[in-house]
């Protein structure tokens, strides 16, 4: 089987710790920033339901974070694409960003996925856990939902929406200005690591060198340069693009490339706890069946005008 063009998951076949002994031991330890500890949720009357899942829409939209391309520390282009990678990841190319988004902070966590579908399909159950074992179409559905229930709330306009990051958004967000192999630098490895042992990438990133026993909420590692977590491992990201085997002909504005059949595979990127350090490069890229979940697999969401062909 070609690794590079087929998604495995390897299952770690170790215990798991429950999510709040590990968050706790890592407040304890200082290891998360005191103003902001990620499993922290807004107190809400617990006999109150509703409180509750608009509590949680307000946490999504806080941890929201605004992309400016070509304002402020934001580069209006980058080059997409690795020229020492694999050939699913040239030709490199330029890309530029006509318009402003907002991404997510973190991946999605259970509480909020629970919150919207009514139900919560992951394996590694914990509320600030990220949300898994669900497939791109599924994602599609979720961020649909979620469009709708802010709405209501108030807490996004009519004429924005929350979707899938495009391909070409999702590494331009993970690259952050860098480009380095990693938005960290070019090295996963220190002096005298070994086989999937990675000690500089164990402070950004879960994978196969530190995944063991872990149970982690999201963000609690470190972000990358524009305060975005786990944008490198942890779980593989959905995108809205439809895989290519290459980048040839690939649009230069950042829009979604093509729609794809029903059937077509998908693009996914990060990486995930289950793979290698090589795999969680800011321009690896794989792909997955539109029916594909995986413990392995979630998403992180984009907030954006709605196109003017769609309103």
């Amino acid at each position: 089987m070609n690794h590079h063009n087929h998604f495995v998951v390897q299952i770690s076949q170790v215990h798991v710790t429950l999510a709040g002994a590990f968050l706790f031991l890592l407040i304890a330890t200082g290891n998360l920033p005191a103003e902001e500890k990620p499993g922290q949720v807004s107190a809400v009357d617990a006999s109150a339901p509703h409180a509750q899942q608009v509590a949680l829409l307000k946490q999504f939209v806080k941890e929201l974070v605004p992309i400016t391309p070509g304002k402020g520390k934001f580069p209006k282009s980058f080059q997409m694409g690795s020229i020492k990678g694999l050939p699913e990841e040239t030709p490199v190319h330029t890309v530029t960003l006509a318009s402003d988004f907002w991404i997510g902070k973190y991946e999605v966590p259970q509480n909020l996925y629970q919150a919207v579908m009514g139900k919560n399909p992951s394996r590694w159950g914990g509320p600030r856990n990220s949300a898994e074992m669900f497939d791109w179409r599924t994602a599609n559905q979720f961020c649909q939902k979620l469009t709708e229930m802010l709405r209501k709330a108030s807490l996004i306009s009519p004429d924005e929406e929350i979707r899938l990051p495009t391909e070409a958004e999702w590494e331009y967000c993970c690259r952050a200005g860098t480009t380095t192999v990693y938005s960290f630098g070019d090295k996963a490895q220190k002096p005298g690591d070994a086989g999937k042992l990675a000690r500089l990438l164990d402070e950004y990133a879960w994978h196969t060198g530190n995944a063991a026993g872990n149970d982690p909420p999201v963000g609690a590692l470190k972000p990358n340069p524009w305060g975005l977590y786990d944008m490198h491992g942890y779980l593989w990201e959905f995108v809205a693009d439809p895989w290519h085997d290459n980048y040839k002909n690939a649009p230069g504005d950042g829009t979604v490339w093509g729609t794809g059949s029903p059937d077509s595979p998908r693009v996914v990127r990060g990486g995930a706890w289950t793979d290698q350090y090589d795999r969680l490069r800011s321009a690896f890229r794989t792909k997955v069946t539109p029916t594909t979940s995986s413990p392995a697999l979630g998403l992180r969401c984009v907030k954006a005008k709605v196109k003017k062909s769609e309103n």
